[in-house]
């Protein structure tokens, strides 16, 4: 018997549900990358890291940001993004798995209420996991859901403060949250907002500031803009009040034990940020992609297309076939989403033209008929 066989019996039982994981390399058209305005490999941000290298700036960091690792680099990009959002301040993390981590484990207390969309991100869970406060879901995009939820904690005798956590852009569905009536139920409730805005930024907002855009500077509303989707680059951006950042500071865990990011990275951040401001045709040549998509697929409104197909093992078989075809489109199952809800999840990116958006959705009624 093998001090591994436990292991494999794990992946055996993930393999007979249809849901083993694996990994494979880029090939085809990109259907598959969040790199929405084809930035990650475009000349100009290119060029702006070979500047930031002549002029030294370093490659890795050294330590964590407490330590020797706080590099001018991660200042000066905290505080042009923090001008650019219009936020108190700006703290710069290596993920946006990071900065969520950090953000629900630290923030609310234990005697606070999150209440969370159902379709959150699993890095806000692995976040809440790690916190003190209670939890509760509220179905998708239901604000009334959200209000009743908190009625019912409160009528519980619980004092303590809410926090209401979101995405604005959902990364499997790509519709929208109702940011508006949200910020509104946190006003009336003395309650915080918490905002992944992680697939908005760089493609929705004035000069792409993201779905998020005109709620920073609220002493209740905390964003995060991950810097790996539209940016084109790497890392995260928690975008909130100065206290708020100072605590993440003081008592973030996963700010406070972890090397600092790339200063290089902060340097191509930066860079991004000039870019998606100076480049505004690259968010109309995406949307006018969208439009064209949504004749052709089902519509969700944004840069994101589900194809709900259901079965996991069918999910998997079709986006096999696309891959075949020459389109990198992946299959998604549970648990990433719900049991039942397995897809085809086509990104729509600047890497990608008419013609090959035409071809794929050609071969989808095929491979799906």
């Amino acid at each position: 018997m093998s001090i591994l066989d436990a292991h494999r019996e794990a992946l055996a039982q993930i393999a007979r549900r249809s849901r083993t994981r694996s990994l494979i390399p880029r090939a085809g058209h990109d259907f598959a990358s969040n790199d929405y305005l084809g930035l990650s490999r475009s000349a100009e941000l290119r060029a702006a890291v070979a500047t930031a290298l002549d002029r030294g700036v370093a490659i890795g960091a050294g330590g964590s940001r407490l330590l020797r690792g706080n590099d001018p680099e991660h200042e000066a990009l905290e505080i042009e993004a923090a001008a650019f959002f219009g936020s108190e301040a700006s703290l710069f993390f290596s993920s946006g798995f990071a900065a969520n981590s950090a953000i629900f484990s630290t923030l609310p207390g234990g005697r606070d209420l999150i209440v969370h969309d159902a379709l959150i991100h699993a890095s806000a869970h692995e976040g809440m996991r790690l916190g003190r406060a209670a939890t509760v879901a509220a179905q998708h995009n239901d604000v009334g859901a959200f209000a009743d939820a908190i009625a019912r904690w409160r009528a519980g005798g619980n004092k303590g403060r809410v926090w209401i956590a979101v995405e604005s852009l959902y990364s499997m569905d790509g519709d929208k949250a109702p940011l508006a009536e949200l910020a509104a139920l946190a006003d009336r409730e003395e309650a915080f907002l918490l905002i992944d805005d992680a697939h908005a930024v760089g493609v929705f907002g004035g000069d792409g500031r993201g779905l998020a855009d005109g709620l920073d500077g609220r002493e209740n509303v905390v964003v995060l803009r991950t810097c790996g989707k539209a940016l084109g680059c790497e890392g995260a951006l928690v975008c909130c009040p100065r206290v708020i950042a100072d605590i993440l500071i003081n008592k973030g865990r996963g700010f406070i034990f972890s090397t600092a990011p790339s200063p290089l990275a902060a340097a191509a951040v930066r860079a991004s940020l000039n870019l998606v401001r100076a480049q505004p045709e690259r968010r109309e040549r995406l949307a006018r992609l969208v439009a064209f998509a949504g004749e052709r697929l089902p519509p969700s409104g944004s840069q994101i297309v589900p194809v709900i197909l259901g079965d996991d093992a069918r999910a998997m078989a079709v986006a096999a076939g696309l891959q075949r075809r020459g389109f990198d489109v992946r299959g998604i199952r549970p648990p990433t989403v719900p049991t039942g809800t397995a897809r085809l999840r086509i990104s729509l990116t600047l890497n990608v033209d008419e013609a090959a958006v035409a071809a794929l959705a050609d071969a989808v009624t095929e491979l799906t008929a």
